[in-house]
């Protein structure tokens, strides 16, 4: 695929993709969603990307979704399959399913680390995005905002379930019920994002650590260990998560990733992990079974 609406550029193992509207302040439409759907099924193939950054052309992150269409944005009621022959909406239609939904569910499967660079505004599915990367870092330039109530809408992306996980209900609810824009500030403060830095040093500090994570670590590790902790925030015991790691540490130990990683540390020198996302995840990966949209 071509792509029109961002930037995918991969340097040393890290991938970089910009939103790159930067004349709409990197406002969200279906091609943006398309496009990068397929950037990171590409980078999930890819085994010469071992981390990812997502970040925003210009002066903004992302301001939501593109409203020049005006509230026909949000209306899908005309999309082929939504409304049955009585009149009825069939729910169950994937011309029902949300756009900024359909992003975070391919997020949430990355096979990879994902760090959001926010580095301007980031308001509504500019702030949903983000909630399935693993790890957040912001500019003092930065804002974010859960708008959709001062819209008339409700949350999307997925956001209802990943957000009270990562800030708990309450501060989850005050940002979702009012609908307010609040600093970069306010977002550590809760935990929303790791950390926050001068304009100038957000870059360097989310290149810092992809280059971090892609020097030192087991990419096949990496990417068992992000679909456990990010699956296991659902399990009902933890019994299933014991049922995980006891699987991941049998398949890992017998492999050559645990070889050089621990001859690497003896002989005290860097590693160099012959395991390929690509074609080694061990035989129970997935250990899921895919939900289907009904």
């Amino acid at each position: 695929m071509t792509y029109d609406t961002i930037l995918y550029e991969i340097d040393r193992h890290v991938l970089t993709i910009t939103l790159n509207r930067a004349d709409r302040l990197n406002a969200f439409n279906t091609q943006m969603r398309a496009e990068l759907i397929d950037a990171f099924d590409h980078a999930d193939a890819d085994d010469a990307v071992r981390a990812i950054i997502v970040t925003g052309a210009g002066r903004g992150f992302c301001a939501g979704a593109d409203l020049a269409e005006g509230a026909k944005r949000f209306d899908y009621s005309d999309r082929a399959g939504a409304i049955n022959a009585d009149g009825s909406v069939d729910w169950s239609n994937e011309a029902v399913r949300d756009s900024g939904g359909l992003l975070t569910l391919r997020i949430f499967e990355c096979l990879k680390p994902v760090i959001a660079a926010v580095n301007g505004a980031a308001v509504g599915v500019g702030a949903t995005m983000q909630l399935p990367m693993d790890i957040r870092l912001a500019s003092e330039d930065a804002k974010f905002g859960f708008v959709f109530a001062r819209r008339g809408l409700v949350p999307e992306a997925c956001s209802s379930w990943f957000l009270p996980r990562m800030v708990g209900i309450s501060r989850a609810m005050e940002w979702v019920a009012t609908g307010r824009v609040f600093s970069a500030a306010e977002a550590m403060e809760a935990g929303l994002v790791r950390s926050v830095h001068k304009p100038a040093d957000l870059l360097p500090a989310a290149r810092a650590l992809a280059e971090e994570i892609a020097a030192n670590t087991s990419p096949v590790a990496v990417a068992l260990s992000r679909q456990m902790m990010w699956r296991m925030l659902g399990a009902s015991h933890p019994m299933e998560a014991h049922k995980i790691d006891s699987r991941g540490v049998f398949a890992q130990g017998r492999g050559g990733d645990v070889k050089e990683g621990v001859a690497s540390f003896l002989e005290k020198r860097p590693a160099d992990f012959p395991g390929k996302v690509s074609t080694d995840m061990p035989a129970f990966f997935p250990w899921w079974t895919d939900r289907p949209y009904e």
